[in-house]
């Protein structure tokens, strides 16, 4: 099975079903000397997983993660991180009725129509479990952007769930409130009717669909190449890999349908260092596939959970009956309060890989020091002489 592996230089690779053993994913590419710990993994691991809150899945996962390699003295080597968080609170016994007869909308029919067979625990492989690899690799992410020169910010928060939308708000009004709230809606008016709507389908035995708006500050102009590697294109990809996501936009987005050239448009003028700068920034920060240095800015749709206890119609391709089921078990109703994290990770990884692709950090080193290795952690080191 191919397509495990994301990034060009800053790869992840991920392993691991929703009911095995383990998840796991081993990230390379990450540069040395960025001081790391599972603590900083940890956090973001524990703003994703399940448990939360009365609007999420129940399943009792603590999702700790185990750092088995790449690491010295609490500093990367430059060689793979291999990360691990087992599989603590699997009940695969619900999942039986549906090994040959599919739940609506799933993975269950195409995975072992592709396959022949599949993990059919918890969904296996295509279940959103998954993503707590990504959260992991993301958090690496962030600290390599952390301990360079750069002052990359990325925060995202959940905009819209089902008719409830949320006003724009600033990067500022996301970074002080979006945590403050178990729907992550940086308005915390806003959030309080989400939550009502995310219960009131809960307690409907159905869900929901809803949005997650993001923001990249502090990403320098000159980033990503035109056509298949330009950074929309690659950020689309980052976005729609996230389960039951639907729709991506950036700038304005699908706004653009209806806007003339000459609104859409973006005139130059100097800034305050003298260098050519856009007027407004419908562009979401990229013109031509490439970065301007403007904020990068979007927003992110997802489908309603399709596990819901609700009565539907399948069929046993085994038996060759139709058959009445319900998808009993732990599932939220809706998915963006959980995403958030998950999307600022990919946002992460994202833009870490462009930096080192575009030359902005070092690739073997982050303080760009290569071969030099007089530090706290190595105090030895072989003569750094030009051959």
């Amino acid at each position: 099975m191919n397509g495990n592996r994301f990034g060009r230089l800053f790869q992840l690779t991920t392993y691991g079903e929703s009911h095995g053993d383990a998840m796991g994913v081993v990230v390379s590419g990450c540069p040395a000397g960025v001081e790391l710990s599972e603590a900083d993994i940890q956090r973001d691991l524990d703003r994703r997983k399940p448990g939360q809150s009365m609007i999420t899945t129940s399943r009792g996962e603590p999702d700790e993660v185990r750092i088995q390699s790449g690491l010295q003295d609490g500093y990367t080597t430059g060689t793979p991180l291999g990360m691990v968080i087992e599989n603590k609170d699997a009940q695969s016994g619900k999942y039986e009725p549906f090994v040959t007869a599919p739940r609506p909308s799933h993975g269950d029919f195409t995975y072992s129509a592709k396959f022949g067979t599949r993990n059919w625990g918890g969904g296996g492989r295509s279940s959103a479990r998954e993503t707590v690899n990504w959260v992991a690799a993301g958090a690496v992410a962030k600290r390599v952007l952390e301990a360079s020169d750069h002052e990359v910010r990325i925060k995202a928060h959940v905009s819209q769930i089902g008719d409830v939308e949320a006003p724009p708000v600033t990067f500022e009004e996301m970074l002080e409130h979006s945590e403050e709230n178990e729907v992550r809606c940086a308005h915390p008016e806003t959030a309080e009717e989400m939550r009502e709507v995310a219960d009131d389908y809960q307690t409907a035995g159905d869900s929901i669909g809803g949005a997650i708006y993001f923001e990249c500050r502090g990403v320098p102009r000159g980033l990503g190449a035109p056509r298949f590697d330009g950074v929309p294109a690659r950020l689309a990809k980052a976005m729609y890999s996230i389960p039951a996501v639907n729709d991506f936009e950036y700038g304005i987005g699908r706004d653009a349908r209806t806007t003339t050239g000459s609104e859409y448009n973006e005139d130059w003028e100097f800034d305050e260092s003298g260098d050519p700068t856009p007027v407004g920034n419908d562009h979401g920060g990229i013109q031509g596939g490439i970065t301007t240095g403007q904020p990068i800015y979007g927003e992110v749709t997802w489908h309603p959970p399709v596990s819901i206890p609700k009565s539907q119609r399948t069929v046993d391709w085994e038996t060759g009956q139709e058959e009445e089921i319900q998808v009993v078990g732990r599932h939220d109703p809706v998915l963006p309060p959980r995403a958030v994290p998950v999307v600022e990770a990919m946002l992460y990884c994202t833009v870490l890989d462009f930096m080192l692709l575009g030359g902005r950090i070092n690739p073997d080193r982050v303080d760009g020091r290569s071969g030099e290795y007089d530090t706290d952690y190595h105090p030895r080191s072989p003569d750094n002489v030009d051959s």
